[in-house]
């Protein structure tokens, strides 16, 4: 009997999957589902990926994608998505390619766009990264629609178009999933909030406008590019979601605000991370980095701020948490690791490069991808900088880095490289 009970709990527990996203349970081999990857902060865990790679070595193979889009590589089994959009922005596309052999197995026309909106040349109109789980992919391209598609056929099962946002210089902020909820984020010039959506039937569930003070009525102020997190700490869920001037936390089931913590700046794009009872979040201006513990009510900006950091911080690239410290690196280049419980510098060192991606994190290394076609490959090392390897590709990566089994997935401007050793 107790033999049957733990077989049926086992079961349930795989339908169920990780509580927090609602697919599979995350860990070192888990499918890369959204953005940043299974646990949304850059961790790939124990794969072992190849340290040094060019255009003539360590490519299993190497696939061109049309168009011009900035979205980062997601994974579920052997399909690989991402998100792309004709340079006018009149037509989006959701892309599959064959982990294997890197063929295009879908090649989907989602939405066409009669006016799209301006999108700043150093945007595109396809950058939010998709979500992906067991026989669903979600794609979204800000308020120019979000869509959901069959991963066997390609199939569109349903579409938003009615969700307004005057993203100003063109959309960043990526979805997530919880649960049944699939999370939008829409900071805009004109209008900023929250919606959760019903993952299945794509009908709104709750939708919560930001209640920031702004100090402005420049709405150029009010934008934000960030993709939220959710976590959770001592018991209660919390979807973690910087905006323009001030982070706020809410009930990622419900939408109710939990606290609230202002830090200025505008323009957040890196995704908070949580580690060490604290939440990570990097912004464009204002106190930059800042550690919050996630345990209060209302405004907590007087009482609940651990530490901050001012120097040499990202404004696109998220960071990364590896043991007791954090690593990062900025859009010049510039790689710091810090204390996480104190935000004391351990090192910071000048690297190079022009950064929008994220770096990822595997087996004591960190892979940095740089706009101009270099990836670096350094130690997680606390006591000093090390470089390990700098490998050219033809050109640079705006997405961030993906992984699968132990290789590489990695999305330049205009290709989709598999790299393994």
């Amino acid at each position: 009997m107790r033999i049957r009970l733990f077989a049926l709990v086992a079961a349930v527990l795989w339908l169920c999957g990780d509580p927090l996203h609602g697919g599979e349970p995350s860990g070192s081999d888990a499918h890369w589902d959204q953005f940043r990857g299974p646990g949304g902060d850059g961790q790939a865990g124990s794969a072992s990926l190849p340290i040094q790679w060019s255009e003539t070595d360590g490519v299993a193979w190497k696939t061109p994608i049309h168009g011009r889009s900035w979205s980062s590589p997601v994974i579920w089994g052997r399909q690989i998505w991402m998100t792309s959009a004709t340079k006018d922005g009149k037509q989006l596309f959701a892309v599959c390619v064959d982990a294997d052999t890197g063929k295009i197995v879908h090649d989907v026309t989602v939405f066409r766009i009669a006016e799209p909106m301006y999108c700043m040349a150093y945007n595109s109109y396809a950058s939010p990264t998709p979500v992906v789980e067991r026989g669903r992919v979600w794609v979204h391209f800000g308020s120019a629609g979000t869509a959901c598609l069959d991963t066997a056929d390609g199939k569109i099962l349903w579409q938003r178009q009615d969700l307004p946002c005057d993203h100003h210089r063109g959309p960043g902020s990526s979805p997530i999933a919880f649960r049944n909820l699939l999370i939008l984020t829409f900071d805009g010039f004109d209008l900023q909030y929250v919606v959760a959506l019903d993952k299945q039937t794509g009908k709104t569930v709750w939708k919560t406008d930001r209640s920031i003070d702004y100090g402005s009525d420049d709405g150029d102020m009010k934008k934000a590019y960030c993709t939220p997190t959710v976590i959770e700490h001592d018991g209660r869920l919390q979807l973690v979601s910087p905006g323009a001037v001030a982070t706020v936390a809410y009930d990622p089931s419900t939408g109710k605000e939990l606290w609230k913590v202002y830090h200025g700046g505008y323009n957040a794009a890196a995704r908070p991370i949580y580690a060490h009872a604290l939440v990570f979040i990097s912004t464009e201006g204002g106190l930059r980095l800042l550690a919050v513990r996630p345990d209060g009510s209302g405004d907590v900006t007087d009482t609940h701020i651990a530490w901050t950091c001012a120097k040499a911080t990202p404004t696109r690239p998220s960071q990364l948490i590896v043991g007791q410290h954090l690593y990062m690196v900025n859009d010049t280049g510039i790689v710091t690791c810090l204390d996480a419980k104190t935000g004391k510098p351990a090192w910071i060192h000048r690297m190079g490069g022009r950064h929008s991606a994220s770096p990822i994190y595997a087996d004591g290394r960190i892979y940095c991808c740089d706009e101009e076609g270099k990836s670096r490959v350094i130690e997680a090392n606390p006591n000093e900088f090390r470089l390990l390897a700098e490998n050219p590709l033809n050109d640079g990566c705006m997405a961030s880095p993906a992984v699968i089994d132990n290789a590489l997935i990695i999305r330049t401007k205009t290709h989709l490289y598999r790299i393994e050793r």
